[in-house]
């Protein structure tokens, strides 16, 4: 995090571009997850992503002279990735695997609304600020809304998917906990060399839970097709080098209820792309549920905006 002494504000154009990695990149991610599992293990995949991920942004950083942090900040990066990228990713890529698409990013769209009620120090202005409850609740009604009738799953005769949508949620709330955890632990090191640890810290969970699970048995290289390869590429530099690092940015510039809007915008973004490149069909339902996130997140602004 930032010395508050010398903080200044950073330019609007470069905020504009990072929200809009978030909000686009990380919505096209659906797609490539989707395509990356089909021919490798779900937490190798993982392992693989976020590992190269980091390896990749932290050679860069060595390249740029900057120095390897102390102790102290690599294992307090190690915890936040681990709890964001891991438990919350790495989660999200498992419960596909039990649960309909669409549920999940009904539930992960709720992950703004972890952030308002766990951000302690901006409860003050959270729950007094009308706009930003509104904006999250009326967000999160055109989530749901878009994906109704594309999501039933019998939670109470299913065990799996039981357990699938109580992980689903418990890592949202360990997202929320991760992103709040790195933007109020100061720690030494640029954003990138930051989000590298991180990343290479989710990597090595995701490998570790990997054998754990058994996923190596039976598992070859050769076995993976061209397109999930094409897959974790585009996740590993789009997905994680720029989405990612564009996150724990607007994290220590704005305020986590904002940065944490994406969750309402990535789902939005899913469904076109599935029209585009899948064929899925949008209805008048969809369109009207992406005018009501769209107005849900302007509601959020709204403060910001009069300012």
């Amino acid at each position: 995090m930032q010395n508050p002494g010398i903080f200044k504000e950073p330019s609007k154009n470069l905020v504009i571009a990072a929200f809009a990695a978030v909000y686009l990149i990380w919505g096209s991610t659906y797609i490539g997850i989707l395509l990356a599992i089909k021919t490798i293990p779900p937490f190798i995949m993982a392992g693989i992503r976020f590992f190269a991920s980091g390896i990749i942004l932290y050679m860069w950083c060595l390249a740029k002279g900057e120095k390897t942090p102390g102790i102290s900040s690599v294992s307090k990066n190690a915890l936040s990735g681990t709890l964001m990228l891991f438990f919350g990713t790495t989660s999200l890529i498992w419960v596909e695997q039990f649960l309909p698409s669409g549920l999940c990013a009904i539930v992960v769209a709720a992950v703004p609304l972890w952030f308002v009620i766990l951000d302690k120090k901006n409860w003050s202005i959270n729950f007094s600020d009308k706009f930003i409850i509104i904006g999250l609740l009326v967000g999160f009604v055109g989530i749901m809304l878009l994906f109704s009738g594309k999501s039933s799953v019998d939670l109470q005769n299913k065990a799996s998917q039981l357990t699938a949508f109580i992980v689903l949620i418990i890592s949202g709330v360990l997202w929320a906990i991760g992103s709040l955890y790195s933007k109020y632990t100061i720690t030494s090191g640029s954003t990138l060399m930051k989000g590298s640890i991180q990343m290479i810290a989710a990597g090595v969970c995701g490998f570790i839970t990997a054998l754990i699970a058994g996923e190596y048995h039976g598992f070859h290289l050769q076995q993976v097709s061209a397109q999930s390869w094409e897959a974790v590429v585009y996740l590993v530099f789009m997905g994680s080098i720029v989405g990612y690092t564009a996150y724990i940015w607007l994290l220590d510039v704005r305020p986590p209820s904002l940065v944490g809007t994406y969750a309402y915008v990535n789902p939005v973004v899913a469904v076109f792309l599935g029209w585009l490149f899948v064929g899925e069909t949008i209805t008048m339902r969809q369109c009207g549920a992406l005018l009501i996130v769209l107005i849900g997140v302007l509601l959020v602004n709204f403060s910001k905006y009069k300012k």
